[in-house]
């Protein structure tokens, strides 16, 4: 028996959560997003992604209601509530990652705005509240290696910056 292509018979959360973020790239793209990313070129060129891949993967997301698309002829990309909501679930994946594959020296550091560090379970060190992401800092870790690319995206995320908002590029 062929294997199915989509979770339409599992009567499950995750399954449907699966249906609409589980494809190849559409978390690097949240993340992305989460970071501030919203033009398609910058996240063609930070991805390596194709164009065609990329396309569809925008597009499914807008469908979705986790993206908009605002503007014409360069359009851009940003986050919706639904989206955002995502953030308890991304930053547990980035922790676990981290956890995973550079035990001790994480990629990135997150930051209460004008608080505390986030603990691995997103909860600020100084005043103990989840802080949305709107007032997060995203910094380089101790992990990070900045000579692994030179695309605009990872120029700029070598600053600190409150996620959500564009990142300052070109």
């Amino acid at each position: 028996m062929p294997l199915g292509t989509d979770y339409a018979r599992q009567d499950c959360s995750l399954a449907r959560a699966l249906e609409i973020v589980g494809e190849r790239w559409t978390m690097l793209i949240l993340r992305d997003c989460f970071l501030g990313v919203r033009r398609f070129t910058d996240f063609q060129a930070h991805l390596d992604i194709s164009r065609a891949v990329l396309s569809a993967r925008l597009e499914a997301l807008v469908a979705d209601g986790l993206l908009t698309r605002t503007g014409s002829g360069h359009p851009s990309y940003e986050l919706t509530e639904t989206g955002i909501a995502l953030w308890p679930a991304m930053f547990a994946l980035l922790q676990w990652g981290d956890r995973l594959t550079t035990p001790g020296a994480p990629r990135r550091l997150y930051r209460h705005v004008g608080c505390g560090d986030l603990g691995p379970d997103g909860r600020c060190e100084a005043c103990g509240r989840h802080p949305a992401p709107r007032d997060v800092e995203a910094r380089p870790g101790p992990g990070a290696d900045p000579t692994l690319r030179d695309d605009a995206v990872s120029v700029a995320l070598r600053q600190p910056h409150r996620l959500l908002e564009p990142l300052a590029l070109r």
